[in-house]
């Protein structure tokens, strides 16, 4: 696997909630100290710094921003919420561009207080992402919708497989609307394989749905309210290699993006944690 090692570890990016401990500036100094020149960024942090003064300062330390989370949350039924749901993302495809990432991550939203339609759920993210395709093409940014582990459903993510992300995403062009593989959401799910394998498509990249690539590990036991329960790289039961191979089998030659939270790794110095998961990909991943 040695072969590998440059075009992969040139491939790192690292996701800014993965050091929150850093600001902005931190993060962009410490990523070109490290020689990891990807970065993914987040919305509110970056509005804080200003949207212009971040795409700067990011360009000025020669880093390329790989993703912006996020957008989504699609699933209310009061139109008035969708309305403003809608505006937001509009926004956030804006803030996107600004950045000169192509690639903006889409969380779909839970179920709404009282409902217990999942369909139905489901059907108004398809709508959203119709309405927004054509202002994210304009924008030259692509809707890149992640499914997140199924006990996110009620509360943060009604599309939990990556069968079910390609089934809402493929009724749009593959340029417009993609998906997201995260280690840490989709591990368990015997048919990974085979989806990714479908996201990957067959008319080369032109055709391809593989929008972004993250890694995290799966530990346990979780913490409570379970978001914050990402492990290091290494450290729990993901076959991350198996992961990294089966999409670059897909055709996947993007960024690999490290998205990590977890709070024992934000008590600990930014560099160090940075060095950390370089080795880890190197032994893990690579």
């Amino acid at each position: 696997m040695s072969h590998n090692t440059p075009s992969l570890l040139d491939r790192l990016s690292l996701n800014q909630e993965t050091v929150r401990q850093w600001s902005l500036p931190e993060l962009a100094d410490g990523c070109a100290r490290a020689g990891v020149r990807g970065v993914g960024l987040w919305r509110a942090p970056v509005q804080q710094f200003g949207v212009a003064a971040a795409a700067r300062l990011i360009r000025d330390a020669g880093l390329r921003v790989t993703s912006l989370c996020r957008g989504g949350f699609f699933t209310a039924a009061d139109p008035g919420a969708r309305a403003v749901a809608l505006d937001d993302n509009r926004a956030a495809l804006d803030e996107a561009a600004a950045l000169g990432t192509d690639t903006l991550v889409l969380v779909s939203g839970g179920l709404p207080p009282g409902s217990r339609d999942l369909p139905g759920a489901r059907e108004r993210v398809a709508d959203a992402l119709g309405e927004l395709a054509p202002y994210a093409a304009e924008r030259g940014v692509r809707l890149a919708l992640e499914p997140l582990h199924p006990m996110y459903a009620a509360d943060r993510c009604v599309v939990s497989t990556l069968a079910q992300a390609l089934d809402l995403a493929e009724r749009f062009p593959a340029d417009r609307v993609g998906v997201v593989v995260d280690t840490y959401h989709l591990w368990w799910d015997d048919t990974v394989g085979a989806q990714i394998g479908r996201a990957g498509g067959t008319g080369g990249a032109a055709g391809s749905r593989l929008a972004a690539f993250q890694l995290a590990d799966w530990v346990t036991p979780l913490p409570e309210g379970v978001l914050l329960g990402r492990g290091q790289l290494g450290d729990g039961s993901v076959d991350l290699r198996w992961f990294r191979e089966r999409v670059e089998t897909a055709g996947y030659r993007g960024p690999v993006e490290v998205e990590i939270f977890n709070p024992a790794l934000w008590a600990r110095d930014g560099a160090e944690v940075l060095a950390e998961i370089v080795q880890r990909v190197r032994t893990h991943v690579v």
